[in-house]
């Protein structure tokens, strides 16, 4: 029963919103502009109530607040993140924003801290760029070797061949064949890892752009927000991808590893993650939840492969004709 009903306290306070402390009955003068104040900050230049000499603590909290961590939203966000998403996202969208570490300076701040733990800020010390970038060369030299032979077979085919190439048409020829060893080879694919890397963020919000428009489409008439704005679905978006950011961090920090069975779990986890905020927002059903998150993911997949081919394509040809 002591358990049933502490598990009864953590739903209705997952419900609750964000309570915001009283006012302070006592009269302040700020030490800014000088004005006579009752409560917490000042009405006038907005400096808090609570000013007093420095300490070292204070010190600290202050350079926590250049990188945003000091803030008590953002402690806050990550918590409710974790314990209340949904509920969290639905009361930063009627407004509650004050109480709560912006979306997109807390996504881009994760990723710095992923970096930073993928680089060796983990419990073993471990690099996985690193470890990545060997595996990649080991590959990269394997697949090589292999090229090399292709070619000599090539050459030996053309030394048969009597037609003569011009010299534009063995120019293009010759860039083809570079472009194919480097889609071979996998450099293409190394230069596009590292590029996707040092823009993590964009590459998630362009993604998360994607995916906003189906998943509004099946949610947008929600019991809980009847009327959910594209833009709203997005910020919520953005707010998931945070929490599932924050997991990964914890699991890398703890488990830092590049092998297929870490991803490979982190993946099963994945859905779970995101069920179970996206049914808190919006107030459907378990079930209606899952079949409409997994119908919106349909068309993204199909969106997403096909801008891969698009680009490659593209940048293919202006490889090989300019």
């Amino acid at each position: 029963m002591e358990k049933k009903e502490k598990y009864r306290q953590f739903r209705n306070w997952q419900h609750q919103p964000h309570q915001v402390a009283p006012l302070s009955e006592e009269m302040h003068e700020c030490s800014t502009c000088g004005t006579h104040f009752q409560g917490n900050y000042c009405p006038r230049c907005g400096q808090s109530a609570r000013i007093g000499r420095y300490s070292f603590k204070k010190a600290f909290l202050l350079f926590l607040d250049v990188w945003g961590v000091g803030n008590r939203g953002m402690f806050r966000s990550i918590r409710d993140l974790i314990l209340r998403p949904g509920y969290m996202i639905r009361d930063y969208l009627r407004g509650m924003q004050m109480a709560y570490f912006p979306p997109f300076k807390m996504l881009f701040l994760l990723c710095t801290l992923s970096i930073v733990v993928d680089s060796g800020l983990n419990i073993k010390g471990v690099n996985l760029f690193k470890e990545e970038q060997e595996e990649m060369m080991r590959q990269t030299k394997q697949t090589l070797a292999k090229q090399k032979q292709t070619e000599a077979q090539e050459e030996k085919a053309e030394e048969k061949s009597d037609k003569p190439l011009t010299a534009e048409e063995s120019k293009r020829k010759k860039k083809k064949e570079e472009f194919m060893r480097m889609w071979n080879s996998g450099d293409l694919l190394n230069n596009a890892s590292q590029w996707a890397d040092k823009n993590i963020s964009l590459v998630y919000l362009a993604g998360l752009l994607i995916f906003s428009v189906p998943l509004w489409l099946l949610f947008r008439h929600s019991p809980n927000i009847p009327d959910l704005h594209l833009s709203e679905c997005f910020v919520a978006m953005t707010y998931i991808t945070d929490m599932i950011l924050i997991y990964s961090i914890i699991l890398t920090a703890l488990w830092p590893s590049n092998s297929n069975m870490a991803d490979y779990i982190f993946t099963v986890l994945v859905l779970p993650m995101i069920i179970v905020p996206i049914k808190q927002l919006s107030g459907y059903s378990y079930w209606s939840t899952i079949w409409r998150t997994i119908a919106a993911v349909i068309p993204f997949v199909i969106i997403y492969m096909v801008l891969i081919v698009v680009i490659v394509l593209t940048y293919a040809f202006i490889y090989i004709n300019y």
